[in-house]
Formats: C-alpha cells, sequence, structure tokens
C-alpha cells in the first residue's frame, strides 16, 4: 500500500511541474512565497528566543511556520493566544 501511495506521490509531483514548465507561470509567487517562509521562519525564532513574551515558546514546525505565512502577524497572535489557553 506504501508503494502504491509513494508512486501515486511521484506521478502528481511530476504531472505539477510538466504543468508549471509547459505554461510557463512566473516564478514570482514562488519567490514570494519562499521570502514570507525565511520570514516567518526567522520571526518565529527571534520571538522564541529574545524572550519577548515570558514563559511562551512557539514550536518551529511546518503547521506553525505555515499559520505565520498565511496569515502573518495575527497569526503569530494566534499561536501566543492558543498556547496561553492551553497551558
Amino acid at each position: 500500500m506504501k508503494t502504491l501511495w509513494m508512486a501515486l506521490l511521484i506521478a502528481s509531483s511530476a504531472l505539477l511541474v510538466w504543468i508549471l514548465i509547459r505554461n510557463r507561470l512566473p516564478w514570482g509567487w514562488l519567490r514570494s512565497f519562499a521570502i514570507h517562509m525565511v520570514a516567518a521562519a526567522g520571526a518565529l525564532y527571534l520571538l522564541n528566543y529574545s524572550g519577548l513574551i515570558p514563559g511562551m515558546y512557539i514550536p518551529l514546525n511546518p503547521f506553525s511556520v505555515g499559520a505565520v505565512v498565511v496569515l502573518g502577524l495575527p497569526g503569530v497572535a494566534l499561536m501566543a493566544g492558543l498556547q496561553w489557553v492551553i497551558a
């Protein structure tokens, strides 16, 4: 079953790359997304290790970085609020 899912992932990824190359889409969106992702990871890293919010630690994982990439500063506030409610 794992082989089937891996083959499906490889085939769909190859088709996606083929469509992107064939349609000659502008690559500006990829650069913008990469810059936002690096900035979000850097902001979370600085927030965690600067001690700006004492006792607060937001883990640096794909979900937290994704929330900050999509939501921006409110995403950081959302995760800090969730951390405060849960803890």
